[in-house]
């Protein structure tokens, strides 16, 4: 019986376009509110009371979620660029370490944050 390897490539690739539509559903619309909108005056800015009760816990997960799904879906594409653009396959653990990672740590400290704001 020879034993079957598994292969990590189908789950990366599955956060990646999760993380990248949710990136792209959510992203342009807060860049559009906090980027544009209110900085021209087109919508009064809130007020931290407001932002702050509007943090339940619902919402503090969504953020997350968001987040989460963005990091992730940026370490495939930064593994992959540092893969193809600069021809570096020979580090391969090194790079998938480092790339995901980081995308798994800045996740822990943005849970963190979310949870003491």
């Amino acid at each position: 019986m020879s034993k079957k390897k598994i292969h990590m490539e189908p789950f990366w690739w599955t956060w990646f376009s999760v993380g990248g539509t949710a990136a792209a559903f959510t992203l342009p619309v807060l860049m559009l509110i906090f980027g544009i909108a209110i900085p021209l005056g087109w919508m009064e800015p809130p007020v931290y009371e407001e932002l702050s009760g509007m943090l339940t816990t619902v919402t503090r997960l969504v953020i997350l979620v968001i987040i989460l799904l963005s990091l992730l879906h940026w370490a495939h594409r930064y593994r992959f660029t540092l893969y193809d653009g600069l021809q570096l396959q020979r580090y391969h653990k090194l790079i998938s370490i480092s790339c995901y990672g980081t995308a798994i740590g800045l996740g822990l400290y943005s849970i963190r944050i979310l949870l003491n704001f």
